[in-house]
């Protein structure tokens, strides 16, 4: 069939199930905006920049399975590519489209704005080609396979892609395939496959501890379930990284909590290490994930990546991740799963009072006004670790970009794309007054758009997490402080958003126990020098691992210490 470029590249992104597209226009990109705005859909959501756009198509694509944004060329471009970036280092696939050049600017050579003004015109193609899984231009010749392969390698690949779309093409007619889009992964090679699952059974059936511990990609390719029916089986203990909270229910028998070295619970460093056949889920050695280095898988282990096995023996192939875990389930359905009761959610103490409001008691508060099925985009900092070692409800997701990446800001546009994911659910951002001010502006778009989150804003003086790294004392780790509760009034004339300053315990449970109908924006004050235990832990690791020994940080006072009484607590 014939069809128009651009109103091909749009199908194609419905078709692969993205209802929503973000970003900004520009000149180069608007004749593929005005082909959107007739077309009716995707629905655009307009951003106030391209940073919060890349933000909030990850964290869309991180519950919605594919997400993508639309930039101009150069300035655009390069304004997303923080994002892009996160994206790519957390397995995330995102679409990057940026309206380019006119493909007759490019062949002769013309001097054109929004670019270096030096006649290159393959330059956003080598910069995003370190931080995507693909990239491309379209040309007339070839805009229908290209749109293809680049939508189906990031979907495949859990990885962002970038594509240039000419801004005097998307008018034009080309053949292209009238049959939708099917988004389906490679067969797995055969032979590899049934090598890999033998090993992996026999390992499994002469075991007498095995264990699984899941990095970001069991979320990432949705096997956290094949996980579950296996680990079950078996009684199989189940830890995760840090960055993967939330890939199976926490109240589980099997769940025994994060792993991350010698800063790990002690239930899931003896399963663990102490594995005899130990499987793990696309595991990174990230020193943020792994307590700086300090973790110790045993040499034994079986690393399940997305398309190859490994062990220290031989490596697999071909073997793609969801496919052979689902195998692994077929061949042991004769297996009777033993089903342990789950853990009961107990509520934590939280005890109200009139006293100035603490971390501790702010947490807790946290955690008990959650409920099963809720939304947490938590920003990295004081909210992620003051969240992470508490125990959620189930079925509820955690989105976040704290500890592989950790771009502060994130959280504020992600939590745009997470609430038009899922509709319907309740929607957290935790977030600090420091990375707030980095991408405030994404709130209006969530009040233009009628969202209703509740947004809690930790305002505490500046860049806690740096504080406790170095700078206890120091104006760099600084910060305006805004009214902040009054933004929502700034950011929309038409605002209806419940807002709130809390500065004790008892005022944030009065606020939590109100009934809530529209935005509920919460500013929480607290102490400068106060701070979970997992960030000050943290964050001195974090001064060793960067300046080394001696360094800035054995000056006295150059961070914020462990309160007196609560020794060298570590995160669970």
């Amino acid at each position: 069939m014939k069809q128009r470029i651009g109103d091909f590249l749009l199908r194609r992104l419905e078709e692969a199930g993205t209802r929503h597209l973000f970003g900004v226009p520009g000149d180069y990109n608007l004749g593929l905006m005005q082909q959107l705005e007739d077309r009716g859909k995707p629905v655009w959501i307009g951003n106030c920049n391209e940073l919060n756009a890349s933000y909030a198509a990850d964290a869309y694509a991180r519950i919605n399975g594919i997400g993508a944004l639309i930039v101009t060329h150069g300035v655009g471009a390069l304004s997303a590519i923080n994002g892009v970036g996160g994206a790519y280092c957390e397995h995330v696939p995102v679409i990057c489209i940026a309206g380019s050049l006119p493909l007759r600017a490019i062949e002769r050579g013309d001097l054109m704005h929004h670019t270096m003004c030096d006649r290159e015109k393959e330059d956003l193609l080598r910069i995003f080609s370190e931080v995507t899984a693909a990239v491309g231009r379209l040309y007339p010749d070839n805009a229908a396979t290209e749109i293809d392969r680049l939508i189906l390698t990031a979907w495949r690949q859990k990885r962002p892609v970038y594509m240039e779309l000419p801004s005097d093409i998307a008018y034009l007619e080309v053949d292209v395939p009238d049959r939708p889009l099917e988004l389906k992964m490679p067969q797995s090679d055969q032979e590899s496959l049934k090598a890999a699952s033998a090993m992996i059974l026999q390992r499994l059936h002469d075991a007498k501890s095995p264990a699984f511990l899941l990095d970001l990609d069991a979320i990432r390719f949705g096997v956290s379930g094949q996980v579950m029916e296996l680990a079950q089986r078996f009684q199989m203990p189940i830890a995760t990284l840090n960055c993967a909270k939330g890939a199976v229910a926490e109240s589980s028998a099997q769940f025994v909590g994060t792993y991350g070295g010698a800063f790990s619970a002690s239930a899931a460093r003896e399963a663990i290490e102490g594995s005899d056949c130990l499987l793990t889920i696309g595991y990174r050695r990230i020193e943020t994930s792994t307590g700086f280095f300090s973790a110790k898988l045993p040499p034994s282990a079986i690393h399940l990546n997305s398309d190859y096995i490994d062990t220290a023996a031989k490596t697999y192939q071909g073997v793609y991740i969801a496919e052979l875990l689902q195998f692994l389930v077929s061949a042991t359905s004769g297996v009777v799963a033993t089903k342990k009761s789950a853990r009961p959610l107990e509520p934590l103490n939280f005890v109200r009072s009139d006293e100035p409001l603490t971390q501790d008691q702010y947490w807790k508060a946290m955690r008990n006004f959650l409920r099963p099925g809720d939304v947490l985009v938590v920003e990295d900092g004081t909210p992620s670790n003051g969240l992470s070692p508490l125990t959620l409800p189930d079925d509820c997701t955690f989105i976040s970009q704290a500890f592989v990446y950790c771009s502060i800001g994130y959280a504020t546009g992600a939590l745009l794309g997470a609430m038009l994911a899922s509709p319907g659910r309740r929607h957290f951002l935790f977030t600090g007054e420091g990375s707030l001010q980095m991408t405030v502006q994404e709130i209006s778009t969530i009040l233009r758009h009628d969202l209703k989150p509740f947004i809690f804003v930790g305002n505490n003086g500046g860049y806690t997490v740096e504080r406790a790294v170095l700078g206890r004392d120091a104006q760099y780790n600084d910060v305006a402080n805004w009214r902040y509760s009054e933004l929502p009034n700034v950011l929309t004339r038409n605002n209806q958003t419940e807002t709130y300053v809390v500065q004790t315990g008892n005022e944030l449970q009065k606020v939590l126990d109100a009934p809530h109908s529209g935005m509920v924006f919460v500013e929480c004050v607290t102490n400068k020098y106060d701070a979970p235990p997992a960030l000050i832990v943290g964050g001195h690791a974090l001064a060793d691992s960067d300046y080394g020994v001696p360094g800035p940080q054995s000056v006295a006072n150059s961070q914020i210490e462990m309160p007196k009484g609560n020794g060298k607590l570590t995160p669970v």
